[in-house]
């Protein structure tokens, strides 16, 4: 039986996750060389490390604001949205999957579809991911841009260092975030479907 295509990825959202990806790669790599490379031998030149990562963390934050704009002027945010009860039921049953029934060879709890294009454990942590992580990123991003805009101490520990720690807490679970949807991305009866389909915008259903 052909496989039936579905449209579930328009072009803006496309072009924005491209760069998204490209700008969050480059800000885990230079961020790593600020923070732990090596003075005499960095991963990446500091003074390049702090202008490549300034100039991403712009982009992305720019990218972040058109992906809200474009969740709420298009129906892409309702795959955002998820509901409380049986949510404990829901995560089981798809973490079975990911632990067990996908090795079987078992169908997937929760096909893609056009109403359902993440799974649930895919739509909370997506959600987190977009709607918590990313705006605290940016934020403390920001305030260490412009230290002048932080408070100068917070229960008597410099407001820098927190916003610092707290931009380096987010900054890991971003990054922890990426390397899991990559691998959750990759499941499958063909591994490279998904990232086709993130660049022709379709998505091959079985």
């Amino acid at each position: 039986m052909e496989n039936h295509k579905l449209y579930l990825y328009p072009v803006w959202l496309r072009v924005w996750h491209g760069i998204n990806a490209i700008c969050i790669i480059i800000l885990m790599f230079t961020g790593l060389s600020m923070q732990y490379g090596n003075i005499d031998y960095p991963l990446i030149p500091f003074k390049t490390s702090v202008s490549l990562h300034n100039f991403c963390g712009v982009v992305a934050s720019v990218g972040f604001i058109v992906f809200i704009v474009g969740n709420f002027l298009s129906d892409n945010g309702i795959h955002y949205r998820f509901k409380i009860r049986g949510l404990y039921k829901r995560f089981y049953k798809q973490i079975m999957y990911y632990a067990s029934g996908y090795f079987k060879g078992e169908p997937k709890p929760y096909p893609i579809s056009e109403e359902f294009k993440f799974n649930p454990l895919q739509r909370v942590s997506y959600a987190i991911a977009m709607y918590v992580l990313m705006p605290l990123v940016i934020f403390s991003g920001i305030g260490l841009l412009y230290p002048e805009l932080i408070v100068e101490k917070i229960f008597n520990i410099g407001g820098v260092q927190l916003t610092a720690l707290l931009h380096s807490i987010m900054g890991f679970f971003i990054a922890f975030f990426l390397l899991i949807h990559l691998y959750v991305a990759s499941i499958g009866k063909n591994p490279l479907r998904n990232y086709k389909s993130i660049i022709s915008g379709y998505h091959e259903s079985d």
